[in-house]
């Protein structure tokens, strides 16, 4: 409860500051074998399409070019083309944070 409450004042307060953009937390699927990220947490432009974001997780995990990557948001895959504001606006947490989920895998939680 406390640890929702702080993410929800900090949200909150980057929103404020920056808001043309976007809160996102990243992590990694539970059983997936791609490496695991540096930053979980990104401070991205609502403009950014999804696709750009995958990039972005891409070169944070140092993913070979020939390794495919998944972002899904609460188990499903958003579209390349989407606006990541729209995303945000759409599956935002209760918190004020956008979660997504990288896997080596196209169905999320699969070994």
């Amino acid at each position: 409860m406390c640890y929702s409450y702080t993410r929800q004042k900090e949200s909150s307060r980057i929103r404020e500051k920056y808001p043309d953009r976007v809160p996102v937390i990243v992590e990694k699927a539970g059983k997936s074998d791609v490496p695991d990220i540096d930053k979980k947490k990104y401070l991205v432009p609502g403009d950014l399409i999804v696709g750009q974001f995958v990039y972005v997780v891409r070169k944070r995990i140092k993913l070979s070019p020939e390794k495919a990557i998944f972002i899904f948001v609460k188990n499903t895959l958003p579209p390349n083309a989407s606006l990541m504001s729209a995303i945000y606006e759409e599956h935002k947490d209760e918190d004020g944070f956008l979660y997504m989920t990288y896997s080596g895998e196209s169905t999320f939680g699969s070994a």
